[in-house]
């Protein structure tokens, strides 16, 4: 690691941290970055959909020290829903009010680094990189607009959708370092103008000092788990994308296998359906578990036998996953079932679990007997595979010492 210490922006309109949402990939790596002695300003907005508490704003700019580097909070309209237009105008409006931090900030940047999904405030954060003569990183996260394209069903000639793809052919021709935590991401990148030299993959993580933190699971929760059965688990959002219609359709198949049993830990907008669909089937093997907190997902997962983690049978995942969930998974040194038929799979890169194809309860059902009739030790195995792998590849400090040396290596 460099001893030359640098200054960076990362904007980020829907950065965190954990006690105003999930904290995530860029306040762990910003943390991270701190403590290597390199000054840190996140710039997120105030409102957004993902927030579940909400940052004390004193200003239309509000700098909250956290952890060794600021964040910047801009004041933005509130909005709740995902697709509300407020949340769209809010694109626009961010990226505009941004400019203003060139006066507010006593740090000059060397880098300013722009993340998706949505492409719009790239503008902002280049008039920034401009303005300073910094260097200019360009994050993707999430493809937009291929996603909104290929998942969402939006025609690619509306308007708004060629501006973004406008936006993002920009970005990949005039950004000095692109990078992504989807590994594949590179094909489709240098199909839109991207010079293959300037693409960098670099994961989600997961932070060794938060689940070394060994936080117990809440008393609540802890009884509400089966004693003395096979647990196979999923904690997250319980939503249409994490497939889990797949996991309870398998479940119906081995239903007859008394010992085994589902736990799905979250919340989401498809949880009554879920349940209701449970229900429909008479299910007595899958069990429902409030969100715990993200310290507590270690102490949760620690009881289970097997993770799940299930995707949709879609085109879009030929470039590769970056579920936060998949380094914690690994880290519990738990096999895992996943249901999976894309790109750069790390279950079956590094064998830390088994693999059936998506969307394929058969399938699936099939794995999961196959995963409870293996030994004590074959299983250990496969948990100590996604272990030593998570140590090695998803530790956010080697993953902040990446980015630094993607970003500034010339």
């Amino acid at each position: 690691m460099t001893n030359i210490k640098k200054t960076i922006w990362v904007v980020h309109q829907y950065a965190s941290t954990p006690e105003t949402g999930m904290g995530g990939r860029h306040f762990y790596l910003s943390r991270e970055l701190a403590k290597q002695g390199h000054k840190v300003y996140v710039i997120a907005a105030s409102s957004n959909h993902l927030l579940h508490t909400q940052p004390v704003i004193t200003g239309p700019y509000t700098f909250e020290k956290t952890e060794g580097f600021t964040f910047v909070w801009v004041k933005m309209p509130q909005y709740t829903e995902a697709h509300s237009k407020q949340r769209a105008f809010n694109w626009f409006l961010f990226s505009w009010k941004i400019r203003a931090l060139i006066r507010l900030i006593k740090d000059k940047p060397d880098a300013v680094l722009y993340s998706s999904p949505s492409p719009v405030a790239f503008l902002g954060a280049q008039y920034l990189a401009k303005y300073f003569a910094a260097k200019l990183v360009f994050e993707v996260r999430d493809i937009w607009p291929l996603t909104l394209t290929e998942i969402g069903g939006y025609s690619s000639r509306h308007p708004f959708v060629r501006l973004m793809q406008w936006i993002e052919d920009k970005a990949y021709h005039e950004s000095d370092c692109v990078i992504s935590n989807l590994k594949n991401s590179v094909e489709h990148m240098v199909a839109h103008g991207l010079e293959r030299r300037k693409f960098n993959w670099i994961a989600n993580g997961f932070s060794l000092e938060e689940v070394n933190s060994c936080v117990p699971l809440n008393c609540q929760s802890r009884n509400q788990l089966p004693r003395n059965k096979f647990l196979i688990g999923y904690t997250g959002s319980l939503g249409v994308a994490n497939a889990l219609y797949t996991l309870i359709d398998a479940a119906e198949r081995v239903k007859d296998e008394k010992d085994i049993v589902f736990v799905l830990v979250g919340g989401g907008k498809e949880k009554a359906a879920l349940q209701k669909e449970v229900d429909a089937k008479r299910l007595n093997n899958v069990v429902f578990i409030e969100t715990i907190p993200k310290i507590e997902i270690q102490s949760m997962l620690s009881y289970f036998d097997v993770c799940y983690i299930g995707w949709l049978k879609n085109d879009l995942y030929r470039f590769g996953i970056a579920a936060n969930k998949i380094p914690e998974y690994l880290y519990s040194g738990k096999p895992i079932l996943h249901s999976y038929s894309g790109a750069c799979d790390p279950v079956k890169q590094f064998s830390a679990g088994i693999v059936s194809g998506a969307q394929d309860p058969k399938g699936l059902s099939e794995a999961i007997l196959k995963i409870y009739n293996l030994t004590d030790s074959e299983r250990q195995e496969l948990g100590e595979n996604g272990h030593n792998a998570a140590l090695q590849e998803y530790n956010y400090k080697a993953l902040a010492e990446k980015l630094f040396k993607a970003i500034f290596s010339d």
